[in-house]
């Protein structure tokens, strides 16, 4: 079976975590022949899709876990010299149309949260993208509140969509997660309901999870 091949269960995406633990990812690199970029300014992406290739995730940029047969979604966690998370983490892409009979357990959303392998890595500018380390990666779900939360946040924001408020959503909504426009610049458009309940032209949207919340399942984790 090829290193790099899907894991079969849990236990074994497990195993791979620990063996990444404390690894630099010029090492990493190497073992596949990637070359380690000067910065990440163009290279955003990097670090998630080297992890990914080294986990043997394979879901890609569908809107199921990155680990289709084992459900579950692999999110690296840039981390601070402080080991706080450095940014939101992006979740997937809001759907603007055809919303009728969605729901919290078969949204996008619930299906790439139910179970999450999180994969802390250094950020520090300070500290060459090569020299970077992978942390002590862990297996989480919500608990029974924090779903509650999620779901609460996702039912306002798609209530919001439906009656075509797109443009009403900003930053500060939602406690957990939020919503913001995900695109390389303002020419990439997408189609949503308007105001009127006509279709129109507007920019695509992500959901992100809050830093906040972030750090609170980091918390939680190393604490415990």
């Amino acid at each position: 079976m090829s290193k790099f091949s899907k894991p079969e269960s849990e236990s074994e995406l497990e195993a791979r975590v620990i063996e990444l633990a404390g690894q630099r990812l010029s090492k990493l690199a190497n073992e596949i022949h990637w070359p380690v970029p000067a910065d990440l300014k163009r290279d955003k992406g990097w670090i998630g899709q080297l992890l990914e290739v080294h986990l043997g995730a394979s879901a890609g940029n569908l809107s199921e876990p990155d680990f289709q047969n084992i459900g579950i979604e692999l999110k690296t966690i840039p981390l601070t010299a402080q080991h706080k998370a450095k940014e939101t983490t992006y979740v997937c892409t809001v759907p603007l149309l055809n919303n009728i009979g969605l729901t919290w357990e078969n949204s996008c959303v619930y299906k790439k949260l139910s179970r999450v392998l999180w994969l802390p890595v250094e950020a520090d500018p300070a500290i060459p993208v090569g020299e970077r380390r992978v942390g002590r990666g862990f297996i989480w779900s919500p608990s029974d509140d924090e779903m509650d939360n999620l779901k609460n946040d996702w039912e306002e924001f798609m209530e919001l969509i439906s009656l075509g408020q797109v443009e009403t959503i900003t930053a500060h909504l939602g406690e957990y997660l939020q919503i913001r426009p995900k695109a390389a610049n303002a020419s990439v458009v997408t189609t949503g309901i308007g105001h009127d309940g006509r279709r129109k032209q507007t920019l695509p949207r992500g959901f992100y999870l809050r830093t906040l919340f972030t750090n609170q399942i980091l918390q939680s984790f190393f604490n415990s």
